[in-house]
């Protein structure tokens, strides 16, 4: 067995390793930033040359992957963007910039790029530390994932294998549930006993709201939005007539999903399926979650023959697959390599970043920041009068940019000896409804991704990926000094 814990507070990650294969970390959810608490350095530490090497050996090469090249410390250089992080969003932006003939190079504090979605291998099992379930991530046309469109446009296909369950453990009971048009009856029929009926007639109703909702998601791609005039050609005009058809359901769609789901359903197990959903696609239940993102969920999910993708080599595909295509447009990746000071001209427009060792980097045109809002006006100097009125309404957004709370996560590497054959790769844990699903620690979401891809863990055995999603309390880890692994982290 090979154990390891993990403290994430900022980009970087401090490392504790121990004989054995269970792996835990607490970690902020990146879905909406890094943690108020997060800790920028202010000073910087060089890694030594051999030491990068090492980090390097650690990353899984799975199938025909190709292993991130390290770049060290690099000289400084001009280019056209500088992308701050090397996360799904930062190599999205940056491969796509490269594709259109942007010259970028995207900077990361870390020695493996993915930003959340970031692995790395111990004694064989490959562990994942951010995101395990994908859906129509092989899509085409205006209703496929957003990653997918943006894969298509670099021409970077992912291999995955498909299928269409997973195990669901709540207060009723255990059930196996399977995304589709009409499969969750028979889970009403199942949990609801004597009550079904009436829950199967709520459930078709619900589905009748949605069909138009769901429509009316699916007629602009996700990634047509943008923040400037461009907005005109990429989304206005060309879908314009699109979206004339989606009259007023196109508008509840910037509701929040409790308005929908209290106008069709009384039935407490579907209310509190649908606040599970929510939680699970948001991170907040139903009155928290904007209704365009459940509508594209029920788009995708209930719909005949619909499947689910898993791609091989996991999240680490998705990631070299973006490296493929930044690199082939000739962008550039650098790692170990954290920002300092983004810099900044006496109008208040960004002109590069200083790296940790004196390194600088000249943006000609932009620098975009893929890490949170708060690390991001960290990094922004306050020094000309003309740019700090700027500067403090940045500050003024990140003040007012409200923290989602912890992730607790746990990573096992267990044999999978008397274990069947058809063991699934997601379960679903609530412990108790009344609490609400974002309570502290009531819900937890388990992926055993080498059940899909036995390459992800050695000869009979599997790797687990187990957490507690934005419902860990911070104050349990608050000052612990887990370098010393002692009654406290034991405890915990």
């Amino acid at each position: 067995m090979h154990l390891q814990r993990q403290l994430y507070k900022d980009r970087n990650s401090a490392r504790i390793e121990r004989n054995g294969v269970v792996a835990a970390s607490w970690r902020r959810a990146r879905f909406v930033g890094a943690p108020r608490r997060s800790v920028t350095r202010s000073t910087c530490t060089l890694l030594p040359r051999s030491l990068i090497r090492t980090q390097a050996a650690s990353v899984s090469t799975i199938g025909s992957t190709p292993r991130p090249r390290l770049s060290g410390l690099e000289p400084s250089h001009e280019t056209d963007v500088v992308v701050i992080g090397s996360g799904i969003g930062g190599l999205s932006c940056a491969a796509l910039l490269a594709k259109y003939g942007v010259k970028v190079t995207v900077v990361e504090s870390h020695s493996i790029p993915g930003g959340a979605a970031h692995t790395w291998s111990r004694s064989g099992y490959h562990f994942e530390s951010g995101p395990s379930l994908y859906s129509n991530i092989n899509g085409r046309g205006k209703e496929a994932n957003p990653l997918a469109h943006v894969l298509q446009a670099l021409d970077e296909p992912l291999e995955c294998v498909q299928y269409n369950t997973w195990n669901v453990i709540v207060p009723e009971g255990e059930f196996l549930t399977q995304i589709g048009n009409d499969n969750f009856e028979a889970v009403l029929s199942k949990i609801r006993g004597p009550d079904a009926p009436k829950a199967i007639a709520e459930w078709r109703r619900l589905q009748g709201v949605m069909r138009p909702l769901a429509k009316a998601a699916a007629l602009m791609p996700p990634v047509a939005f943008r923040y400037d005039p461009g907005v005109l050609v990429s989304a206005i005009v060309r879908y314009l007539p699109a979206l004339a058809t989606g009259g007023t359901n196109a508008m509840k769609l910037t509701g929040p999903f409790s308005k929908i789901l209290d106008g069709a359903v009384t039935d407490p197990f579907i209310i509190n399926w649908m606040n599970l959903l929510s939680f699970l696609l948001s991170g907040l239940p139903a009155n928290g979650t904007i209704a365009a993102e459940v509508a594209f969920m029920f788009n995708e999910w209930y719909r005949p023959d619909c499947q689910l993708d898993f791609p091989l080599g996991g999240s680490q595909a998705m990631v070299q697959a973006l490296i493929r295509g930044l690199e082939k447009f000739g962008g550039r990746l650098l790692l170990n390599s954290h920002v300092e000071q983004i810099t900044l001209d006496s109008s208040g427009k960004a002109t590069g970043v200083r790296l940790c060792g004196g390194g600088f980097i000249k943006a000609r045109k932009a620098v975009v920041s893929n890490a949170s809002v708060w690390d991001t006006v960290k990094l922004l100097p306050n020094q000309h009068s003309a740019v700090q009125a700027a500067v403090a309404r940045f500050g003024k957004e990140a003040q007012h940019t409200p923290a989602c709370p912890s992730f607790m996560h746990l990573h096992v590497g267990f044999d999978a000896t008397g274990l069947p054959d058809d063991l699934e790769l997601h379960h679903i844990i609530v412990n108790d409804w009344s609490k609400g699903v974002d309570a502290e620690q009531n819900v937890v979401l388990v992926s055993i991704p080498s059940v899909k891809d036995p390459s992800m863990a050695p000869p009979g055995k599997h790797c687990l990926h187990a957490y507690l999603p934005a419902t860990e309390p911070y104050h349990l880890w608050q000052g612990l000094d887990c370098r010393r692994c002692g009654a406290g982290m034991q405890a915990l």
